[in-house]
């Protein structure tokens, strides 16, 4: 096989566009799966609430008005 011909160049271009594939596939999967788990979680607006109601700063009438309007 040569090693140093016209089609050199090409074998290297080719190893570095599969290379940026395969990272943007790994990046796609991460970036779905986080949205998965986000989803699941409470938002921060929610959670906020939920201590605020917790150390008593609101009581529960007002508590349930707002987490109804982040709804």
């Amino acid at each position: 096989m040569m090693w140093n011909g016209p089609m050199m160049g090409w074998m290297w271009i080719w190893s570095l566009l599969g290379l940026v594939v395969l990272v943007g596939l790994v990046w796609l999967v991460f970036r779905l799966t986080e949205r998965d788990r986000a989803g699941n979680a409470p938002s921060s607006a929610r959670r906020i609430l939920d201590e605020r109601y917790a150390r008593g700063e609101i009581d529960e009438e007002e508590y349930r008005r707002r987490r109804a309007g982040l709804a």
